[in-house]
């Protein structure tokens, strides 16, 4: 494990500490939870944005694409919460 300094702002630093102690934890744990959070949505946006663009290159390539009349009839059968 190598170490990091960040320099934080009083006042971030003194909500950190508030939210660590509200979740029972230690102000480390918190920050380091909080840290590897963040890199998770990152990566799932990373990849997200990475599954668009093959999919809009394929809609490009081949012109084929779902019927926007059935693609809402698909939402409103999920949104009613329907087997689809």
């Amino acid at each position: 494990m190598s170490t990091t300094t960040i320099r934080l702002p009083e006042e971030l630093k003194a909500r950190i500490a508030s939210a660590a102690g509200r979740a029972g934890q230690a102000l480390h744990s918190f920050i380091l939870e909080a840290i590897a959070e963040k890199i998770e949505m990152e990566e799932q946006r990373a990849s997200f944005d990475t599954e668009a663009d093959a999919r809009f290159a394929k809609l490009l390539e081949t012109g084929k694409s779902i019927p926007w009349a059935d693609m809402c009839g698909y939402l409103e059968e999920r949104v009613a919460g329907l087997s689809v």
